[in-house]
């Protein structure tokens, strides 16, 4: 049988390789568990580099996006601004072309509801007349405006070739010849809508001339015909001042 000694030995023995095994076991874990900690750091740190050279090339990609779209913004508007001076190209040629076809080919035109055909270089007659009105030299107004009517008897110019001729007449102190050429437009072309205004100087033309009671039969004319024109006011007005 083994002695006492011998098997407190044994016993010694066995607790000191237990204990032995233990610190080892317990030593390889926390080894392990740090290794797994520096691996996970490892990871995150790495996760976070990949993640911010994705946000890096996500931003430089954006960027570069919103460069491409203002370079094609600026395309588009410069395009655009070609498309409008094009247009305004053409349609300033083809004003010029239809002015140029004007004076050399008769065309019907409507003026002031009056409609006819417009004669090579007649417009150009009724401007230098209208200018020269429009500038105060009232005689060769008159003249052209005159001389308008009978050379371009049926054009559509005429009511208002008439209307100036009548106001230059006026003007220029001729009564009896602004009485005159008035009453023709009026009797021409009664609808026109110069009536009213034409009236109105025709009235006046009458009082000058001395003669009131034909005026203000002209005056209440207007204001029965056209009580909602400004001639209408003048002419009320006229009335109560030739009492």
């Amino acid at each position: 049988m083994p002695s006492l000694t011998y098997l407190f030995k044994q016993t010694l023995s066995r607790a000191f390789c237990l204990s032995a095994a233990a610190f080892c076991l317990s030593a390889s874990g926390n080894a392990w568990a740090l290794f797994a900690d520096d691996d996970a750091r490892k990871a995150i740190l790495d996760l976070r580099k990949s993640f911010a050279t994705a946000q890096m090339d996500l931003q430089n990609q954006i960027e570069k996006l919103k460069a491409d779209n203002a370079e094609l913004r600026g395309k588009i508007e410069n395009l655009e601004k070609q498309g409008d001076d094009i247009n305004t190209s053409q349609k300033t040629y083809y004003q010029d072309l239809d002015t140029r076809i004007g004076n050399f080919e008769p065309r019907t035109e409507t003026i002031e509801g009056i409609s006819g055909t417009v004669q090579p270089g007649e417009k150009k007659v009724y401007d230098d007349a209208l200018k020269a009105f429009q500038a105060g030299s009232l005689k060769k107004a008159d003249e052209g405006f005159s001389a308008f009517a009978n050379r371009f008897p049926k054009s559509p110019y005429v009511p208002l070739a008439l209307f100036w001729s009548g106001n230059s007449k006026y003007a220029n102190k001729d009564y009896t010849g602004a009485i005159a050429q008035l009453q023709n437009l009026i009797k021409r072309y009664p609808t026109h809508p110069r009536i009213p205004a034409a009236m109105l100087t025709l009235g006046n033309a009458q009082l000058e001339s001395g003669n009131k009671a034909a005026a203000k039969k002209t005056f209440g004319g207007i204001i029965s015909k056209y009580p909602d024109t400004e001639a209408a006011k003048d002419a009320q007005q006229l009335i109560a001042a030739t009492k």
